[in-house]
């Protein structure tokens, strides 16, 4: 399982180095690589608070769930920590 660094604020010096390094805006923040069922692996976006996925997260989210990953919203890590693990154990259908 790894983290994609997309979000956050930056200097801009920065973000223009990551763009060009590939970055891509709205790809999911956190991905397992592991099949389960029916999937290929578990993307999962993280959110606080009130945010809510943005266009291009959405855009990502469903693009990737077409392609065969499970896709998850989760606010928080205890949220994101039932999700993988009701993964793991083949709970998401």
């Amino acid at each position: 399982m790894y983290a994609t660094p997309n979000g956050g604020h930056r200097h801009v010096l920065i973000a223009v180095k990551l763009k060009a390094e590939g970055v891509k805006a709205g790809v999911p923040d956190i991905f397992l690589p592991v099949p389960r069922r029916k999937y290929h692996g578990l993307y999962i976006e993280l959110k606080v608070g009130r945010n809510r996925p943005t266009a291009k997260q959405k855009w990502w989210l469903e693009q990737l769930a077409k392609q065969g990953y499970a896709i998850a919203v989760c606010y928080g890590w205890e949220e994101a920590r039932s999700v993988i693990e009701a993964y793991l154990n083949g709970g998401i259908k």
